[in-house]
């Protein structure tokens, strides 16, 4: 039961000494020494080859070596074959930190007083309180609900949005096409977690950002396709959006000429709100090959009609 690993060598060898610490029943390949293909039964990748089916016959898991799995092509791998998402809790708590540094300097005014700095303008701004400034989530899985609990402590009112209605504790709760509408009436500060579906793509687009309170604010976590780009600036520009902290874009790298680098109320992050860390990755990997051999659920095993 053979595992191959295509990614970078450096990510490769931590990987490598984990299996080997771990699992060393489990013959580890990688680019550099790819093993026998048609004895490859488990695979992990960024992007699986599109002629996965045909290098690799004998495979029956494939994983993701990030979070979600939008990347993939799931219509071009074989119906036999799992396909699993990372779940990881450095993944998780590299969000939470994320999203709450995000939130607190957003409710703190953090863009305004940097552009006091940049004046010279000694200026105290009014401190809103907490319980006064709505935050809302666009997505209640495993990364969302970890945001809403690390939210909470700080006193703000939290909701969250998901197409299925979920019991949340501490959190008002929307769902389906009506609820997105009232969420949005109540938010002052918005965070999209969403993964990304052909109904997800271009969520974040003027008609969200015209439902929202005018001034609100914007945090795009989940991926760069969620965003309309032209819809944002002009929403920034019409002062319906104050200011947008963005770490995923549609084209990463982002561009050196792209408009988002100078926008004095756009906040851009190189897609590091959260990072596979190999080591721990190998182990949930190995985790999920043993349930797998004994016949057991598989974590993060995604629904291919959902897409996640």
């Amino acid at each position: 039961m053979s595992f191959l690993f295509l990614g970078d060598p450096a990510r490769s060898a931590k990987m490598r000494a984990v299996f080997a610490a771990e699992a060393p029943d489990i013959p580890f390949f990688d680019r550099e020494c790819p093993g026998d293909p048609a004895r490859i039964r488990y695979l992990a990748t960024w992007v699986p080859p599109r002629d996965l089916a045909e290098r690799y016959p004998a495979v029956e898991l494939v994983f993701s070596t990030g979070a979600g799995v939008d990347q993939f092509d799931l219509s071009a791998l074989p119906a036999s074959v799992g396909v699993v998402r990372l779940i990881e809790r450095s993944l998780i708590e590299g969000m939470v930190d994320y999203v709450a540094a995000a939130v607190l300097s957003l409710h703190r005014d953090f863009f305004a007083y940097a552009r006091q700095q940049r004046a010279g303008h000694w200026t105290e701004l009014p401190v809103r309180q907490a319980a006064d400034r709505r935050v809302s989530v666009l997505g209640a899985g495993e990364l969302g609900r970890a945001v809403l609990a690390a939210l909470g402590p700080f006193g703000f009112p939290l909701s969250a949005w998901s197409r299925s209605p979920r019991a949340l504790a501490g959190v008002t709760h929307y769902a389906g096409n009506d609820g997105l509408g009232s969420m949005l009436e109540n938010t002052d500060i918005l965070i999209c977690l969403l993964p990304l579906t052909p109904e997800t793509t271009g969520i974040l687009c003027r008609d969200v950002f015209d439902r929202l309170p005018r001034g609100a604010s914007l945090i795009n976590v989940g991926r760069g396709q969620h965003l309309v780009e032209q819809d944002l600036l002009f929403a920034l520009g019409e002062g319906q959006i104050s200011q947008a902290i963005l770490d995923v874009f549609a084209a990463e790298p982002l561009p050196p000429e792209h408009c988002f680098w100078s926008h004095p109320n756009i906040l851009v992050t190189p897609h590091i709100a959260s990072v596979t860390h190999p080591a721990r990755a190998a182990s949930v990997m190995i985790a999920n090959i043993r349930r797998h051999c004994r016949g057991e659920a598989i974590d993060g095993l995604v629904r291919r009609a959902e897409g996640y």
